[in-house]
């Protein structure tokens, strides 16, 4: 017996908190598969860079990557260290008229002859 209280009521107030607990919270989860359509959006593109991909719209991708075709096909990167780019007449209009550029500073060069939304390029 349990003097004073009531045992069965005690057990029951025990049995009800272990019930209750502290919920589990659900993660939320990344959807993978999905990429940002920003990505994939067609920009327009001045005639100096339209010069070295032969396109008037690409997504940025497509113009990163056919800029690196034409370099490849070209054979404009530098024989002892691979990270310069010895740019041609054509590819001096859109990187400068700079002798070596490396390529790491290739997309913000890019970036300059992408024209943004309203037909206005960034300088």
């Amino acid at each position: 017996m349990c003097p004073g209280r009531n045992c069965n009521n005690t057990v029951n107030i025990m049995a009800s908190r272990k019930k209750k607990g502290k919920k589990k919270r659900k993660t939320k989860r990344r959807k993978t598969g999905r990429t940002n359509p920003m990505f994939h959006k067609p920009l327009e593109v001045d005639s100096a860079l339209q010069d070295v991909i032969g396109a008037k719209k690409a997504s940025r991708g497509m113009i990163v990557k056919k800029v690196w075709d034409y370099i490849k096909k070209h054979n404009l990167q530098d024989e002892k260290n691979r990270r310069m780019i010895n740019p041609d007449a054509k590819l001096k209009k859109v990187v400068g008229n700079k002798k070596q550029v490396n390529m790491l500073k290739l997309p913000g060069l890019l970036n300059k002859h992408i024209k943004k939304d309203g037909g206005s390029s960034k300088k």
